[in-house]
């Protein structure tokens, strides 16, 4: 369900295909995360006799998930075409020994305080428990992430020992084992009581989904409606692409399930190999920015804030849109450029049959929409819309109708989910844990902001360069907590809008799925479009381009993250429209009504910057550059861009005459 969820096909070994009595005890472990999920979030007092304490239900989880991960996820690469090994399964039973000790004294825990002054035993197995989740973490998130929080989780043994600006608080390395297994704010943080409340059961949801035929359903109404025009099969990528995306939260699962169909029709229609594959990259990680599914970053950050994930799914909504509106102006400039024809109407499915075929689809997305956004229900709304879809599934739905095999790969899949998503929060918690044990989060806020001398726009690049840079080697919601963490007080202080903000850092941690080296989204459509990953990871860039943008457009103009009256997020929608299509037609060298931007012309390439800069400054909110207002950047802009576009158009009629 989440953007984590898919990457570990990409890092490390990736998850390996169980058989047997690995497979079947991993199956009953995700069938209890699942049962007791169910049972602390309704209150029912089943299985057990009554809703478990915090802790108990925390550690439970992560003992089942730690279980499950390392049979599920191989020590290196080599092994994963091979059952789990002796060590595999030692790791496994040693993660619910450690964490049933942690389970059954989870009072003296919470009533004696043994995060602050444990017992000698209980430091031996807060070690212990350091170094499972450590190797969890290796194992689902990769070896840079745990080489991260390896590093930093002992940040407040050796603290003393670093130059006093980044010094914190000094701790024993009892104290600091004992912390991170048993505080409140590292293992069993803010990420991992975030999975256990709220994500867990979009996870049903999305894998119920998947296996139900949804990915096909969303691709055929996308060529439905779509298939026909000039550059359809990639118009269609970013319809099904979105709307796949937007309620299954993973990157790398929407590549894989519309990718093979999106990217070999858009190959038959004349697109580029690498183009096609960036088209399905730039749609999939669109998809996981917009609501109302957003992936598990976005709930961790509705508990970071502290406020109702409706806010951030309603927050999302217009950036996201502006978002997918560039691309699709992109595809359709390229497709004008390169003369490109949709799909013969005879090779495409009905409409009208399509929505017969799969309307309970869109009834159980619209129960979860109106649970999360109208009731604000978020904890509950999975765990209505996935009954309903199944039970419709069943009845309605002659191809994908379960039988026990289907089960079967439904509590796979929900195992594989749960023990790299676990596996991966539980390891950034102590990200968190460490910095909270040090103190050192306030000092180094001070720091950033006398480092860029208190100015609003040198914090944000440095927050977009750093969140990057954490993008390599991080999963997008490791970098988001961390840059949560550090960078978002600073720039709250400065007097940014909290929720822009946070919107801000979510976006820029999730660039690491477009941007190389890493681009581990293009780089899954590469494996299905057979392409260089790493150019198709520079066009996938090159597609999304606006995407760099949009964060600086929303944290500057509140509005757009609907933080404003109604008018004020009108025209600033508008402006940004306006700004982002140009953008994006300057970027193919095609504009619609216009034709080509000077197509072998040596004074193409700067002309085409001059519309990018004028279309940057029509979509700029005036807060971003002092002592102008936005009717003025407007002004600006059509100094620069008019005289462009006349150019243009008196060149493309000249030819015209002369052919």
């Amino acid at each position: 369900m989440s953007s984590t969820s898919g990457e570990a096909a990409v890092f490390e070994a990736g998850p390996r295909g169980l058989h047997g009595p690995a497979q079947w005890v991993t199956r009953i472990g995700a069938g209890i995360i699942l049962l007791l999920a169910i049972n602390q979030t309704f209150g029912l007092g089943f299985l057990v006799g009554y809703t478990l304490i915090d802790l108990r239900f925390y550690y439970s989880i992560v003992a089942l998930a730690l279980f499950s991960c390392f049979l599920i996820y191989p020590s290196h690469g080599a092994r994963r075409h091979s059952g789990p090994g002796w060590y595999d399964w030692a790791f496994g039973i040693a993660a619910l020994v450690v964490c049933g000790y942690f389970f059954a004294n989870a009072f003296n825990i919470l009533q004696r305080g043994w995060e602050m002054a444990p017992p000698d035993l209980a430091i031996w197995f807060s070690a212990a428990l350091w170094v499972l989740v450590l190797e969890a973490g290796r194992r689902a998130g990769g070896l840079p992430l745990a080489l991260i929080v390896g590093v930093i989780s002992l940040y407040p043994v050796y603290t003393e020992y670093l130059p006093r600006a980044i010094a914190g608080f000094a701790s024993s390395p009892g104290y600091v084992a004992a912390y991170h297994a048993m505080g409140s704010e590292s293992i069993l943080g803010i990420p991992l009581r975030t999975f256990a409340q709220l994500i867990i059961g979009f996870i049903l949801f999305g894998a119920a989904l998947q296996l139900t035929g949804a990915g096909a359903f969303f691709m055929n109404l996308a060529f439905a409606i779509l298939g026909k025009v000039r550059g359809g099969p990639a118009k269609v990528a970013i319809f099904s692409s979105g709307l796949m995306g937007s309620m299954s939260g993973s990157v790398i699962t929407n590549v894989m399930t519309t990718g093979v169909m999106t990217i070999p029709a858009m190959r038959r229609t004349g697109i580029k190999g690498t183009t096609a594959a960036a088209v399905e990259t730039c749609a999939s990680t669109g998809g996981v920015l917009m609501p109302p599914v957003m992936g598990a970053t976005a709930f961790v950050m509705a508990s970071i804030m502290n406020v109702p994930y409706a806010e951030i799914a309603l927050a999302a909504i217009i950036p996201s849109v502006l978002y997918f509106f560039g691309l699709f102006v992109q595809i359709d400039a390229m497709a004008g450029r390169e003369k490109l024809k949709g799909l013969p109407k005879e090779e495409l499915p009905k409409l009208g049959k399509t929505l017969m075929d799969g309307w309970y689809y869109i009834f159980a997305f619209a129960l979860l929409i109106y649970m999360l956004l109208v009731m604000q229900r978020e904890a509950l709304a999975p765990y209505y819309a996935t009954p309903l879809l199944l039970i419709l599934n069943q009845i309605f739905n002659k191809n994908h109708r379960w039988g026990w095999g289907d089960v079967g790969k439904f509590f796979d899949t929900l195992a594989s989910l749960f023990a790299n998503l676990v596996a991966i929060l539980a390891a950034v918690g102590m990200i968190v844990g460490a910095l909270s044990m040090t103190g050192v989060a306030a000092t180094l806020v001070n720091d950033l902001l006398r480092l860029a001398g208190g100015d609003a726009f040198m914090l944000l690049l440095m927050g977009a360069l750093t969140g990057l840079v954490l993008g390599v080697g991080m999963t997008a919601t490791a970098a988001y907590i961390f840059l949560a963490i550090l960078l978002a007080p600073a720039l709250i202080r400065v007097g940014l809008e909290p929720m822009a903000v946070h919107m801000f850092i979510f976006y820029w941690g999730m660039l690491s799925f477009i941007t190389p080296p890493v681009a581990l989204g293009a780089f899954a459509a590469a494996s299905i479009a057979r392409t260089p990953p790493m150019k198709t990871g520079f066009e996938a860039m090159r597609l999304g381009s606006v995407i760099y943008f949009i964060p600086f457009f929303f944290v500057f103009e509140p509005a757009l993250v609907l933080q404003g009256d109604a008018m004020t997020i009108i025209t600033a929608t508008g402006f940004a429209l306006v700004g982002i299509a140009l953008f994006a037609c300057a970027m193919q060298g095609y504009l619609p009504l216009i034709g080509p931007l000077f197509p072998g012309r040596w004074f193409a390439l700067p002309l085409r910057i001059v519309l990018l800069l004028a279309a940057i400054l029509i979509a700029l909110p005036a807060e971003g550059v002092a002592g102008l207002s936005d009717m003025q950047l407007v002004g600006a802009a059509a100094v620069l861009g008019l005289p462009v576009l006349a150019a243009a158009f008196l060149i493309n009629r000249a030819s015209a005459r002369l052919a």
